[in-house]
């Protein structure tokens, strides 16, 4: 059951450890199109307009009490993140880097090209779409094993901490940032509900099915 998922998937193409720069073109390949999956999931939920992720809704509440801009304050909860990850044991490596630069990419190209559906209806299901988008697109940059971005980065380190389901550790994270950025200020809507919610279970859909998939005889004897 992918529900009960603790451990990112070693497959053929997984690097063996984070600090490589120099990976086998398989493993680019698919750290290059997981993320790019995930950033156009992200600029499905904006295009949306079913309401912000979670931590754009913290984002925006801590603004809200302090003065600085939300892109400043998105800098410094990224900062704050990576030292979390310190005390977690996670290091950075290619995919940390790549992350902020593909996904912010995709992001861009997706408002630009990605029109907004005018009935509610399709809206949501967009907002549903995008979340499956960035849970599949997750699972495969991570089995890359090249360096997670910040948020997955902690969410690794706090599953590695307390042995729970990856889908558990994620979702307790979204839901507790997105509390947290409501009860500031921010807006939250329907499809904040929707990643809080559903991010978790999703990411661990995408590991499930990368296992799945690309499962070798490699794998099972690690």
């Amino acid at each position: 059951m992918f529900l009960k998922i603790k451990n990112i998937p070693k497959v053929s193409w997984s690097s063996e450890k984070p600090y490589n720069f120099k990976p086998k073109f398989s493993t680019f390949f698919f750290l290059c199109f997981g993320l790019a999956l995930f950033g156009l999931g992200e600029g499905l939920l904006i295009v949306s307009f079913t309401g912000a992720s979670p931590w754009s809704v913290l984002a925006q509440g801590i603004s809200l009490n302090i003065n600085l801009s939300i892109g400043t304050i998105t800098l410094l909860i990224s900062i704050g993140v990576l030292i979390l990850w310190i005390p977690l044991g996670q290091k950075p490596g290619m995919g940390t880097i790549f992350n902020a630069l593909i996904i912010a990419l995709m992001i861009d190209l997706c408002i630009k090209f990605v029109p907004t559906p005018s009935n509610y209806t399709y809206q949501l299901i967009l907002a549903i779409i995008s979340v499956l988008t960035v849970g599949i697109g997750g699972g495969i940059y991570l089995v890359s094993n090249l360096g997670a971005g910040p948020r997955d980065g902690l969410m690794i380190g706090l599953q590695k901490k307390t042995n729970l389901p990856i889908a558990v550790v994620r979702a307790t994270l979204e839901i507790s940032v997105v509390s947290i950025g409501w009860y500031l200020g921010g807006t939250a809507g329907i499809g904040t509900l929707l990643f809080a919610f559903g991010i978790g279970p999703c990411v661990a859909l995408g590991l499930f099915l990368v296992d799945k998939i690309f499962s070798t005889d490699k794998k099972k004897g690690q």
